[in-house]
């Protein structure tokens, strides 16, 4: 089973982040083979980090919880939430294949919040810069609850423009950069 996490970080936490750092990879590079994505976000406008997207495979919500909890960072007080879903891969690829590359162009995440009945199921025709795609699903994967993006994009506006407007509570758009340990 395949699930989205998003931590948030806490404000004010960047120094304790920096701090947790080899933590935290330590603790991601046990999941690396399961990893479909991750990477950090980052304030508007800025740097400065404010949060760490990990979409991983993991054998049912019980192990995503404990992923998405025992995680050094918010044990350490470093993340304000976590948003925790159940997903589907409807690239069928990593991150890692994404033919565009780890460099160059602009990264985002895209946030469809979801209520009712389900939207932007099907992978939109032009998937050149999309990074990784799918729906945000209840545990047991029978209810839509949004849908969550990566994707390659001139400008935020182009990002958020992959997911139908009228179909979501709300759409969060968050600057991103593949993640991982550097080599």
């Amino acid at each position: 089973m395949e699930f989205f996490c998003y931590h948030r970080d806490r404000p004010g936490s960047v120094a304790l982040r920096d701090e947790m750092l080899e933590e935290h990879w330590s603790y991601m590079d046990r999941y690396a083979a399961r990893m479909i994505a991750r990477g950090p976000t980052f304030v508007e406008g800025g740097d400065t980090p404010s949060g760490s997207v990990h979409v991983v495979d993991l054998p049912d919500p019980a192990a995503a919880r404990a992923f998405a909890f025992d995680e050094p960072n918010y044990q350490a007080g470093v993340y304000r939430d976590v948003l925790l879903r159940r997903w589907r891969n409807a690239l069928g690829r990593s991150m890692w294949d994404f033919p565009g590359g780890r460099t160059g162009g602009n990264c985002y995440l895209v946030l469809g919040l979801g209520e009712g009945k389900a939207a932007d199921l099907a992978v939109p025709s032009d998937q050149d810069e999309l990074i990784a795609y799918g729906p945000l699903l209840s545990d047991s994967g029978a209810a839509w609850l949004g849908t969550a993006v990566l994707i390659r994009a001139s400008h935020p506006d182009k990002a958020r423009a992959v997911l139908d407007p009228d179909r979501y509570v709300d759409i969060e758009v968050h600057r991103w950069r593949f993640g991982g340990r550097p080599s």
